[in-house]
Protein backbone atom coordinates (compact mmCIF):
# COMPACT_ATOMS: atom_id res chain seq x y z
CA UNK A 1 0.00 0.00 0.00
CA UNK A 2 1.70 3.36 -0.92
CA UNK A 3 2.08 5.83 2.26
CA UNK A 4 -0.36 8.27 0.55
CA UNK A 5 -3.76 5.86 0.03
CA UNK A 6 -6.02 4.27 2.29
CA UNK A 7 -7.49 1.19 3.01
CA UNK A 8 -10.99 1.17 2.42
CA UNK A 9 -11.46 -0.19 5.68
CA UNK A 10 -9.21 1.95 7.74
CA UNK A 11 -10.98 4.90 9.69
CA UNK A 12 -8.61 7.05 11.82
CA UNK A 13 -9.43 7.37 15.80
CA UNK A 14 -11.08 10.90 15.17
CA UNK A 15 -13.61 9.15 12.31
CA UNK A 16 -14.90 6.93 15.14
CA UNK A 17 -18.00 7.28 17.98
CA UNK A 18 -17.31 8.77 20.94
CA UNK A 19 -18.30 5.94 22.81
CA UNK A 20 -15.60 4.13 20.98
CA UNK A 21 -12.54 6.59 21.53
CA UNK A 22 -13.89 6.42 25.40
CA UNK A 23 -13.75 2.36 25.25
CA UNK A 24 -10.26 2.62 24.01
CA UNK A 25 -9.20 4.85 25.90
CA UNK A 26 -10.33 3.47 29.60
CA UNK A 27 -9.24 -0.05 28.01
CA UNK A 28 -5.81 1.43 27.55
CA UNK A 29 -5.59 2.99 30.76
CA UNK A 30 -6.46 -0.32 32.38
CA UNK A 31 -3.89 -2.22 30.64
CA UNK A 32 -1.30 0.94 30.72
CA UNK A 33 -1.19 0.49 34.57
CA UNK A 34 -1.18 -3.53 34.28
CA UNK A 35 1.64 -3.34 32.23
CA UNK A 36 3.32 -1.26 34.66
CA UNK A 37 2.37 -3.81 37.51
CA UNK A 38 4.04 -6.66 35.81
CA UNK A 39 7.30 -4.69 34.61
CA UNK A 40 7.43 -4.02 38.50
CA UNK A 41 7.11 -7.37 39.40
CA UNK A 42 9.96 -9.07 36.93
CA UNK A 43 11.94 -6.62 38.13
CA UNK A 44 11.45 -7.35 41.84
CA UNK A 45 11.39 -11.07 40.87
CA UNK A 46 14.39 -11.58 39.06
CA UNK A 47 16.85 -8.70 39.92
CA UNK A 48 19.75 -9.10 42.96
CA UNK A 49 20.05 -13.27 42.06
CA UNK A 50 23.48 -12.29 41.57
CA UNK A 51 24.11 -10.53 44.62
CA UNK A 52 23.64 -6.45 43.09
CA UNK A 53 21.16 -3.98 43.04
CA UNK A 54 19.06 -4.12 39.76
CA UNK A 55 18.34 -6.09 37.27
CA UNK A 56 21.06 -7.40 34.89
CA UNK A 57 21.88 -9.97 32.17
CA UNK A 58 23.72 -12.49 35.06
CA UNK A 59 20.21 -12.11 37.20
CA UNK A 60 18.58 -13.43 34.14
CA UNK A 61 21.15 -15.84 34.07
CA UNK A 62 20.93 -17.37 36.78
CA UNK A 63 17.14 -17.56 37.08
CA UNK A 64 17.12 -19.77 33.83
CA UNK A 65 20.28 -21.54 34.00
CA UNK A 66 21.37 -21.29 38.00
CA UNK A 67 24.77 -21.03 39.31
CA UNK A 68 26.82 -23.43 40.59
CA UNK A 69 28.32 -21.09 42.89
CA UNK A 70 25.22 -20.78 45.25
CA UNK A 71 21.75 -22.75 46.09
CA UNK A 72 18.15 -22.55 45.02
CA UNK A 73 17.24 -21.02 48.38
CA UNK A 74 20.14 -18.43 48.41
CA UNK A 75 19.10 -17.46 45.20
CA UNK A 76 15.42 -16.98 45.91
CA UNK A 77 16.22 -15.23 49.28
CA UNK A 78 18.56 -12.85 47.65
CA UNK A 79 16.11 -12.15 44.61
CA UNK A 80 12.11 -12.82 44.54
CA UNK A 81 11.88 -13.33 48.64
CA UNK A 82 14.43 -11.11 49.61
CA UNK A 83 11.33 -8.67 50.82
CA UNK A 84 9.40 -11.55 52.49
CA UNK A 85 11.84 -11.92 55.53
CA UNK A 86 13.25 -9.24 57.93
CA UNK A 87 17.04 -8.12 57.14
CA UNK A 88 18.12 -9.73 60.44
CA UNK A 89 16.49 -13.11 59.72
CA UNK A 90 17.34 -12.86 56.00
CA UNK A 91 20.75 -12.37 56.81
CA UNK A 92 20.67 -15.34 59.73
CA UNK A 93 19.50 -17.62 56.83
CA UNK A 94 22.21 -16.56 53.95
CA UNK A 95 24.58 -17.43 56.43
CA UNK A 96 23.55 -20.83 57.38
CA UNK A 97 23.30 -21.75 53.54
CA UNK A 98 26.69 -20.15 53.64
CA UNK A 99 28.14 -22.35 56.37
CA UNK A 100 27.23 -25.59 54.90
CA UNK A 101 23.56 -25.72 56.11
CA UNK A 102 23.99 -27.52 59.19
CA UNK A 103 21.12 -29.89 60.69
CA UNK A 104 21.98 -28.86 64.68
CA UNK A 105 22.10 -25.28 63.24
CA UNK A 106 18.82 -25.37 61.28
CA UNK A 107 17.27 -26.79 64.67
CA UNK A 108 18.99 -24.32 67.02
CA UNK A 109 18.51 -21.29 64.78
CA UNK A 110 16.59 -21.35 61.72
CA UNK A 111 13.66 -23.22 61.80
CA UNK A 112 11.36 -20.93 63.87
CA UNK A 113 12.57 -18.14 61.45
CA UNK A 114 11.29 -20.92 58.74
CA UNK A 115 8.33 -21.42 60.53
CA UNK A 116 7.19 -17.69 60.92
CA UNK A 117 8.30 -16.56 57.64
CA UNK A 118 7.92 -19.76 55.01
CA UNK A 119 5.42 -21.98 55.75
CA UNK A 120 2.12 -19.86 55.08
CA UNK A 121 3.24 -20.48 51.44
CA UNK A 122 5.88 -23.17 51.55
CA UNK A 123 4.44 -26.07 53.67
CA UNK A 124 3.92 -28.45 51.06
CA UNK A 125 0.40 -28.10 50.38
CA UNK A 126 0.96 -26.07 47.03
CA UNK A 127 2.91 -28.16 44.29
CA UNK A 128 4.49 -25.50 42.53
CA UNK A 129 6.07 -23.78 45.13
CA UNK A 130 9.34 -25.66 46.60
CA UNK A 131 8.03 -27.39 50.67
CA UNK A 132 10.29 -25.71 53.41
CA UNK A 133 8.25 -28.06 55.97
CA UNK A 134 11.53 -30.03 58.04
CA UNK A 135 15.12 -30.01 57.53
CA UNK A 136 14.69 -32.88 54.71
CA UNK A 137 12.73 -31.02 52.54
CA UNK A 138 14.58 -27.40 53.01
CA UNK A 139 17.72 -29.86 51.80
CA UNK A 140 16.33 -30.46 48.46
CA UNK A 141 16.90 -26.30 47.68
CA UNK A 142 20.12 -25.78 49.18
CA UNK A 143 21.54 -28.06 46.66
CA UNK A 144 23.42 -26.26 44.12
CA UNK A 145 21.06 -23.88 41.82
CA UNK A 146 20.29 -25.29 38.79
CA UNK A 147 17.92 -22.69 37.93
CA UNK A 148 13.83 -23.13 36.90
CA UNK A 149 13.08 -26.77 36.65
CA UNK A 150 11.05 -27.81 33.27
CA UNK A 151 8.37 -28.20 34.75
CA UNK A 152 7.96 -24.54 36.22
CA UNK A 153 8.83 -23.06 32.91
CA UNK A 154 6.53 -25.12 30.81
CA UNK A 155 3.80 -23.86 32.93
CA UNK A 156 4.63 -20.27 33.59
CA UNK A 157 5.26 -20.28 29.50
CA UNK A 158 1.23 -21.02 28.04
CA UNK A 159 0.21 -18.28 30.65
CA UNK A 160 2.44 -15.45 29.64
CA UNK A 161 1.88 -16.89 25.66
CA UNK A 162 -1.80 -16.51 26.14
CA UNK A 163 -1.79 -13.87 28.66
CA UNK A 164 0.55 -11.41 26.47
CA UNK A 165 -1.04 -12.84 22.96
CA UNK A 166 -4.54 -11.12 24.45
CA UNK A 167 -2.84 -7.93 25.46
CA UNK A 168 -0.69 -7.11 22.34
CA UNK A 169 -3.77 -8.27 20.19
CA UNK A 170 -5.69 -5.48 21.76
CA UNK A 171 -3.18 -2.84 22.15
CA UNK A 172 -2.35 -3.71 18.40
CA UNK A 173 -6.21 -3.68 17.18
CA UNK A 174 -6.62 -0.32 18.88
CA UNK A 175 -3.17 1.43 17.46
CA UNK A 176 -4.19 -0.02 13.99
CA UNK A 177 -6.62 3.24 14.33
CA UNK A 178 -3.66 5.79 14.35
CA UNK A 179 -2.43 7.45 11.63
CA UNK A 180 1.53 6.29 11.11
CA UNK A 181 3.55 6.94 8.04
CA UNK A 182 5.30 5.02 6.42
CA UNK A 183 2.80 1.62 6.80
CA UNK A 184 5.82 -1.02 6.74
CA UNK A 185 7.03 0.96 10.20
CA UNK A 186 3.33 0.81 11.54
CA UNK A 187 3.03 -2.60 10.70
CA UNK A 188 6.29 -3.31 12.33
CA UNK A 189 5.10 -1.75 15.58
CA UNK A 190 2.39 -3.65 15.91
CA UNK A 191 4.33 -7.30 14.89
CA UNK A 192 7.33 -6.41 17.33
CA UNK A 193 6.08 -7.75 20.27
CA UNK A 194 4.35 -10.92 19.39
CA UNK A 195 8.18 -11.43 17.92
CA UNK A 196 9.43 -10.49 21.49
CA UNK A 197 6.98 -12.73 23.40
CA UNK A 198 7.99 -15.79 21.43
CA UNK A 199 11.98 -15.24 21.23
CA UNK A 200 11.68 -14.38 25.56
CA UNK A 201 9.61 -17.72 25.83
CA UNK A 202 12.10 -19.75 23.95
CA UNK A 203 14.48 -17.81 25.26
CA UNK A 204 14.12 -19.06 28.67
CA UNK A 205 14.66 -22.84 27.32
CA UNK A 206 17.63 -21.71 25.22
CA UNK A 207 19.51 -20.20 28.64
CA UNK A 208 19.01 -23.03 30.55
CA UNK A 209 20.83 -24.84 28.18
CA UNK A 210 22.94 -21.78 26.71
CA UNK A 211 23.42 -19.18 29.19
CA UNK A 212 25.07 -16.30 26.80
CA UNK A 213 20.84 -16.35 25.61
CA UNK A 214 20.09 -14.49 28.48
CA UNK A 215 20.91 -11.50 26.48
CA UNK A 216 17.86 -12.41 24.06
CA UNK A 217 15.31 -12.79 26.89
CA UNK A 218 16.20 -9.00 28.20
CA UNK A 219 16.19 -7.51 24.61
CA UNK A 220 13.00 -9.41 23.81
CA UNK A 221 11.56 -8.07 26.92
CA UNK A 222 12.95 -3.97 26.18
CA UNK A 223 11.01 -4.77 22.71
CA UNK A 224 7.92 -5.71 24.16
CA UNK A 225 8.19 -2.79 26.74
CA UNK A 226 9.14 0.03 23.97
CA UNK A 227 6.30 -1.62 21.62
CA UNK A 228 3.55 -1.27 24.46
CA UNK A 229 4.92 1.99 25.15
CA UNK A 230 4.71 3.75 21.68
CA UNK A 231 1.72 2.36 20.68
CA UNK A 232 -0.12 3.04 23.61
CA UNK A 233 1.32 6.56 23.84
CA UNK A 234 0.49 7.09 19.97
CA UNK A 235 -3.22 5.76 20.54
CA UNK A 236 -3.96 8.35 23.41
CA UNK A 237 -2.42 11.07 21.73
CA UNK A 238 -3.90 10.66 18.76
CA UNK A 239 -7.51 9.94 20.09
CA UNK A 240 -7.82 13.19 21.64
CA UNK A 241 -5.21 15.64 20.58
CA UNK A 242 -4.04 15.17 17.40
CA UNK A 243 -4.76 17.29 14.57
CA UNK A 244 -4.82 15.04 10.83
CA UNK A 245 -3.38 15.90 7.96
CA UNK A 246 -5.76 17.43 5.37
CA UNK A 247 -5.59 14.58 3.00
CA UNK A 248 -7.22 12.29 5.85
CA UNK A 249 -9.40 14.44 7.10
CA UNK A 250 -11.01 15.57 3.84
CA UNK A 251 -10.83 11.63 2.23
CA UNK A 252 -14.25 11.25 2.67
CA UNK A 253 -15.72 14.44 2.18
CA UNK A 254 -17.36 14.56 5.68
CA UNK A 255 -16.81 16.72 8.62
CA UNK A 256 -14.52 14.89 11.17
CA UNK A 257 -15.20 17.03 13.69
CA UNK A 258 -18.44 16.39 14.63
CA UNK A 259 -19.46 13.84 17.39
CA UNK A 260 -20.60 10.41 16.26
Amino acid sequence: MKNDSFHRLYRHFQELPISMRVLFSSALMVLGLGYAFAALYVFAAHSGADGEPGLSVEDIKITYSGNAETTQLETALRGAMSGMLPQRELSAMLSWIRDGADKAAYTSDIETIVADNCLGCHDGSNPHLSNLDGYENIQTVVAVDTGADLYTLVRVSHIHLFGLTFIFFLIGFIFSHAYVRPVWLKSLVIAAPFAGVIIDVLGWYITKVYSPFAWGVLIAGLINGLSFAVMWSISMYQMWFYKLPDHVRLRHGGDPDSDH
